[in-house]
């Protein structure tokens, strides 16, 4: 079987599949409609974020069996046209679930104990104690939406404090004994810190607005480490300055582009952004959660064995 790699990943992934008799052709750097061109003589295909693969990509790739995913999602594909020809698809959200559940982990220690202010101040020579008493995790409510790999992963987290810990998915039974898995209405009514893992999909676009925003009971902190398109901007920055939304840890964006390899063309940031990175109850990363040293290698394990298990040729 002849494979073509689209995107730099872990040497590993090449190996792997070259040990295990498949022909394998890399090409990171040609335009899509290139690729187009010569994408039929390719039995399978690995890729991360680099150009979406929609319908007329997949039509002309007509001996296509298999599309690897070195990375969670898979909304950069179109899904019901791979179905229509029975394209399988692998992701591999295992090989950086426990690296996204460090960096949200990250993100909410950093928001509550102000690291990213007082760092900056003491680098000022700025020395102040009073002002920067921070909040405790402790007693605390998580509410996690979405509790698949990555939300499972963020709750084993957080087995070292004394906190409660509930989740909410689409899917039943889902709960096990590092959070409960309660009604949304139930979340919203306890939580003191919202973390979001959930997928980009027609039923997550925008679902942080205005008016989930204020069907929670108390005011919280909101942390993202998912999809930028899950949060509406406009409505969070309303939030945050009307304090309803305490303080925000984002690695994702709402104007990210599909690839996640850039937000803007231009510097011409939208006017909601920028009074969002005015603001100092809000910490910044650059869609970076599921991406260490360690994942890059896990991820392309689990791509890797999921393809050999599936059409190993030796």
């Amino acid at each position: 079987m002849k494979v073509l790699l689209l995107d730099t990943n872990h040497i590993l992934l090449k190996n792997g599949l070259l040990t295990a008799g498949f022909e394998v052709d890399e090409d990171y750097i040609s335009s899509k409609k290139k690729i187009e061109n010569k994408i039929a003589q390719y039995d399978g295909m690995v890729i991360r974020s680099r150009f979406p693969i929609d319908k007329d990509f997949l039509q002309k790739a007509s001996n296509l069996k298999f599309i690897g995913r070195v990375g969670a999602g898979l909304e950069n594909i179109d899904l019901a046209q791979a179905q229509k020809q029975c394209i399988q698809l692998f992701n591999a959200p295992e090989g950086n679930q426990n690296a996204v559940g460090e960096h949200t982990l990250a993100l909410l220690l950093n928001l509550f104990n102000r690291i990213n202010i007082v760092d900056k101040e003491v680098r000022k020579g700025i020395w102040k104690r009073e002002e920067n008493r921070g909040v405790e995790l402790d007693g605390k409510t998580v509410g996690i939406i979405g509790y698949g790999h990555m939300g499972k992963a963020f709750a084993k987290k957080l087995r070292g404090f004394d906190t409660e810990v509930l989740a909410y998915d689409i899917l039943p039974n889902l709960g096990n004994a590092d959070a409960r898995q309660v009604s949304l209405t139930e979340l919203q009514a306890k939580s003191d810190v919202l973390s979001l893992h959930v997928p980009h999909n027609d039923l997550t676009y925008k679902m942080v607005n205005s008016n989930f925003i204020n069907q929670f009971k108390k005011n919280f902190w909101l942390f993202n480490t998912a999809r930028g398109t899950v949060v509406d901007t406009h409505d969070l920055v309303n939030a945050l300055e009307s304090k309803k939304i305490l303080g925000a840890g984002l690695d994702v964006l709402e104007y990210e582009k599909s690839s996640f390899e850039n937000m803007f063309e231009a510097q011409n940031f939208p006017e909601d952004f920028q009074k969002l990175i005015q603001m100092d109850q809000v910490i910044f990363s650059p869609h970076i959660a599921g991406w260490t040293i360690e994942s890059k290698e896990k991820l392309a394990q689990v791509i890797l064995s999921k393809i050999i298990g599936e059409f190993a040729v030796n």
